[in-house]
């Protein structure tokens, strides 16, 4: 097991296409994102309960474009979304028999970051367009701002947990797809299979190597993105090893998409669209470069589906709110029925020749 894990080991890093997509394709992103930073160009913000919903200044935030409302939350779960930057703003709207007709009361935090400025251009825009067409002058409603103490936001903060989260499901898949396609079909898996080595101690072989060469992979990542560009890591190095140890957890359940692929490719040449067919949706719609919530209503659901939905969503959470992996039990459990599942289909195509 151990001859097979250095072999395997050295076959990787001799490999260009498994250092690019462990190592140099995520880091590109990473690189990108940190220098450009920015959170994107709209804000989410959250209606205190006693504001008054019955006046134009409310009808004009719900229609902008550049303003998401956070329905179904409760009071104390906006307060708390405030402080850890997934809400940039609570908005108190009172209306009064005085001018200014309405009191804009708007509680920000020092994780809003630059989203809150964009709240505040939406709101001058709608008032002037209100003044302009039913009030007169003075204007029809005043802005309020509080700020309340939160952690900085940073992009890097969001991309970074995204791109380890894929680089960790394109390895896998890939990887693990091709290597035990290529040692089936130069028979090497039949020879395996003749001699006293037992089978596990081949898988256990193939899959910690695998696990170091991530681990690697992933301390490079987290290392770059924590001192070039200040991810936020809020128990420090507690926080490093609780990622770490979820990104391990990870590779082993996406490992499982690898075996069912090359068990049930035929050909070498039909390995990349079917590996393809598990990446690319969870690139795309798993959360990788932007929150699921901006996709519509009926897309989001199949986001919820997916394995890599949750890792990214439990990084997240250990890195910047300062969860511990016990905290996370839920991205996890999920996780393993999808592991469950994967292997369960896995062992049944899985082939020696």
């Amino acid at each position: 097991m151990l001859a097979i894990t250095k072999a395997s080991i050295r076959g990787m890093f001799r490999s260009p296409s498994a250092v690019v997509f462990s190592f140099a394709f995520p880091l590109v992103f990473i690189l990108v994102f940190g220098f450009i930073g920015g959170r994107g160009v709209s804000a989410r913000i959250g209606i205190d309960e006693a504001s008054d919903t019955l006046n134009p200044v409310y009808r004009a935030l719900v229609t902008s474009g550049n303003l998401r409302i956070a329905n179904g939350v409760s009071q104390a779960e906006m307060e708390d979304e405030l402080r850890k930057g997934r809400l940039t703003a609570i908005v108190k709207i009172d209306t009064a028999n005085a001018v200014p007709r309405y009191n804009i009361h708007i509680k920000t935090s020092s994780a809003s970051g630059e989203s809150a400025g964009i709240l505040f251009n939406v709101l001058n825009a709608h008032i002037n367009q209100l003044n302009d067409v039913e009030y007169p002058r003075p204007s029809v409603a005043r802005i309020m701002p509080e700020v309340v103490p939160g952690r900085e936001y940073k992009a890097i903060d969001f991309i970074l947990p995204g791109q380890l989260g894929f680089s960790l499901l394109s390895a896998a898949v890939f990887g693990t797809a091709f290597l035990f396609f290529s040692l089936r079909q130069t028979l090497v898996l039949k020879r395996f299979f003749a001699t006293p080595v037992s089978r596990m101690y081949i898988i256990l072989g193939e899959a910690i190597s695998r696990l170091l060469f991530q681990s690697i992979g992933a301390v490079i990542i987290i290392g770059i993105g924590y001192f070039l560009f200040g991810f936020t890591l809020v128990n420090g190095f507690m926080t490093f090893l609780e990622m770490w140890l979820l990104c391990l957890f990870g590779l082993i359940i996406f490992m499982g998409f690898g075996f069912v692929v090359s068990g049930i490719a035929k050909t070498e040449s039909t390995i990349p669209p079917l590996a393809n067919i598990v990446t690319l949706p969870q690139f795309l719609l798993a959360g990788t470069f932007f929150s699921i919530d901006v996709f519509p209503a009926w897309l989001q659901p199949i986001c919820r589906v997916m394995p890599l939905t949750y890792l990214n969503d439990a990084l997240r959470k250990v890195a910047f709110e300062g969860l511990h992996i016990w905290n996370v039990w839920p991205q996890l459990l999920v996780m393993v029925i999808w592991g469950v599942v994967v292997y369960a289909v896995a062992i049944k195509v899985f082939r020696w020749e």
